[in-house]
């Protein structure tokens, strides 16, 4: 797991506080997909728990695993009772208890593709779902999002995460989906995006960013001149796209 993938838990107050949750068209676009009651849920990389208890509160059991003890810690301050906590990497998970969803928040370009599928596979039921989503938060003005990436350049030249495997933005199906298409142990690969716009302050904007890999990663001095130097360039309030990316794939029955 890279240093980016473990930064996160420096930060895990600000996490919780300022990364956007999911909302309940997310939860029935799963279900929906699922076409039957699932009763039991395991999610990789569940970070703060802001994907866990929109399932958790909705009567389905979720193991909820995270390798990072901050970040689990703070989850646990905030999800339901029942929600069954494991301080564990993907990697790290052993078959034994299958489920019928295995599910990622923004959190599955950090596991290792070296049997990613097949380890996925093992901890779902036959016929059990997959799903992964997430996706970048944007200034929704093109104008002060170029202004923030003036302002961002001396210190780094993007701050998002490249796709795993290379496919271009502008193909069809993004990752995961290239991926699970190709696997043998999926089938039914479905591609959606559930559409978002959000106001926050520029305050809370730059909390936010401070969560993104790309900007932890950075000496303090460093992140301490990138963020004033986007503050200078934002208006008091922002309006934000964060549209959530949604890739479902079924486990196949004959694996």
């Amino acid at each position: 797991m890279s240093g980016r993938a473990l930064s996160f838990g420096m930060r895990a107050q600000a996490y919780e506080r300022f990364r956007p949750g999911y909302p309940m068209e997310l939860f029935d676009t799963v279900m929906e997909y699922a076409g039957r009651p699932i009763r039991t849920a395991l999610e990789v990389g569940a970070g703060t728990g802001k994907a866990t208890r929109l399932f958790a509160r909705r009567g389905i059991a979720v193991t909820a695993t995270e390798p990072d003890g901050d970040m689990l810690a703070e989850l646990r301050k905030h999800v339901p009772a029942s929600v069954r906590t494991v301080r564990a990497a993907f990697e790290g998970l052993r078959p034994g208890e299958s489920y019928g969803l295995v599910y990622a928040a923004a959190a599955l370009h950090w596991t290792s593709p070296e049997g990613r599928w097949s380890r996925t596979a093992a901890l779902l039921e036959p016929g059990g779902v997959f799903a992964s989503f997430g996706g970048p938060v944007h200034l929704a003005d093109p104008a002060v999002e170029e202004a923030v990436r003036a302002a961002r350049a001396p210190f780094l030249a993007s701050d998002g995460v490249p796709s795993p495997d290379g496919t271009p933005p502008e193909h069809d199906m993004q990752w995961p989906g290239t991926e699970l298409q190709r696997s043998e142990w999926f089938t039914d690969v479905r591609q959606s995006m559930i559409r978002r716009r959000l106001m926050m302050s520029a305050r809370d904007y730059i909390g936010q960013l401070s969560t993104i890999s790309a900007y932890l990663i950075l000496p303090a001095s460093e992140q301490e001149q990138v963020f004033r130097q986007i503050t200078r360039v934002l208006p008091e309030t922002v309006e934000i796209a964060a549209d959530i990316t949604v890739h479902l794939a079924r486990r196949r029955y004959e694996q």
